[in-house]
């Protein structure tokens, strides 16, 4: 396996292993276009990574996971809003109308955790005939490196707090539970932060 910046190229990947992969907070039922679109931004973001496993030792070879990160959560949503709302809009417009409520809880997520770190790891996703390899653990510690490289000192990762697997994978990348958050009613998350040693 090699890690590498993702490009644009590799984002038709990125999106497919998130809509499969990810199952928790709603952006997998907004589809490949739409998310597809927000790691694009991502990539044109100065303070935002994407950074991909490829297999075989090869940085030519299929996509098997990825990582997303930014310095600032809430400056990416507010680019992505102005930049990319009309276009990402239009991709998933049904999704969007039967998810309104979920789409105003996971914009106004930055503003629940004010007292973190504003930096963040976005997304995790491994493949599923690559889970278990260590993959994630790579990509999360890849992720920290790029975060280091951007000068952020600090960033946080949300995840269900029923992911027992995603809990572990970010305490032994060096997280520790912080916060419990909503970021959608009714489901209870655990916010992690990272601390550059």
């Amino acid at each position: 396996m090699s890690v590498r910046a993702a490009g644009p190229a590799d984002l038709a990947a990125v999106a497919a292993l998130h809509a499969d992969r990810i199952g928790e907070g709603f952006l997998s039922s907004l589809g490949p276009g739409f998310l597809r679109r927000l790691y694009r931004r991502v990539l044109a973001s100065p303070d935002g990574f994407v950074l991909v496993a490829t297999a075989s030792g090869s940085t030519a070879g299929p996509v098997v996971g990825f990582v997303a990160g930014v310095g600032n959560v809430g400056a990416l949503y507010r680019r992505f809003l102005v930049r990319d709302g009309i276009v990402a809009g239009v991709l998933a417009a049904p999704q969007l109308v039967r998810a309104a409520p979920r789409v105003i809880e996971t914009l106004r997520y930055p503003a629940a955790t004010d007292d973190l770190p504003d930096a963040e790891i976005l997304a995790v996703a491994v493949a599923a005939d690559a889970a278990g390899a260590g993959i994630g653990r790579a990509l999360v510690a890849a992720g920290t490196d790029a975060l280091t490289a951007l000068d952020v000192t600090a960033a946080k990762v949300v995840t269900t707090a029923d992911n027992a697997a995603a809990i572990a994978m970010y305490r032994a990348c060096g997280f520790a539970s912080t916060a419990a958050v909503e970021v959608h009613a009714g489901r209870a998350s655990e916010v992690l932060v990272w601390t550059a040693s």
